[in-house]
């Protein structure tokens, strides 16, 4: 498949629903991959931003390779202090993650770049805000001058189109809701369906690196 397949999926489901693919970023998903392969299927197509998972494997690539780092996985507070790091905090999942972000930002003195991670699935095993949480703590949000609430992100319950669809299609109507204009959803297997339902960010892994 690869990273060139990736995008004329993207730019298909960007025609199929009237948008501009240039709306539409992926997120190239490193979670272990070597600098070497990295360099080979993503960076030599262009400058995409990459998503990790962990902190501790982002910082090690950051050594070897220079690009714009996007932490999508979830944040321990203990590591908070390592977020100036990232150009994009997609998973920001409580009021306790984003006090630490704020204390991190005003000793750094600069504003992290956030994404609010929404569990609109309910799973119990994820992380993220319930829907109905959304209102109090983007009103708590916007008082920590150091955040820089961007948009919203979620993972969906693995399921056909009719359990995932309606959920991206959520956080859509949640994002337009509160004026936020990034929403960070769908991966390999129905990135279709997101950017069909309005995602900014398609995080994608897999599917670019398989020959």
């Amino acid at each position: 498949m690869g990273l060139l397949e990736v995008l004329e999926r993207i730019e298909r489901a960007c025609r199929r629903a009237g948008r501009d693919p240039k709306g539409v970023r992926l997120v190239a998903v490193t979670k272990g991959r070597s600098p070497e392969e990295i360099a080979e299927k993503v960076l030599r197509h262009g400058a995409f931003p990459l998503g990790e998972s962990r902190v501790q494997e982002a910082l090690k690539k950051m050594e070897a390779i220079r690009a714009e780092w996007h932490l999508i996985g979830h944040l321990q507070r203990n590591k908070a202090k390592f977020a100036p790091r990232f150009a994009l905090i997609h998973s920001l999942d409580s009021l306790r993650l984003a006090e630490a972000l704020e204390e991190v930002g005003a000793k750094a003195g600069v504003r992290l770049r956030v994404l609010v991670e929404v569990n609109l699935g309910r799973e119990p095993q994820k992380h993220g805000f319930l829907e109905e949480e959304l209102p109090e703590a983007l009103a708590r949000l916007k008082e920590m001058p150091h955040l820089e609430v961007l948009g919203l992100m979620t993972v969906p319950p693995m399921g056909p189109e009719e359990v995932v669809r309606p959920i991206f299609r959520r956080l859509s109507e949640l994002a337009d809701r509160y004026s936020l204009p990034e929403r960070s959803m769908g991966m390999s297997d129905d990135l279709e369906w997101a950017v069909e339902e309005g995602a900014t960010y398609v995080r994608v892994g897999r599917a670019l690196f398989v020959d």
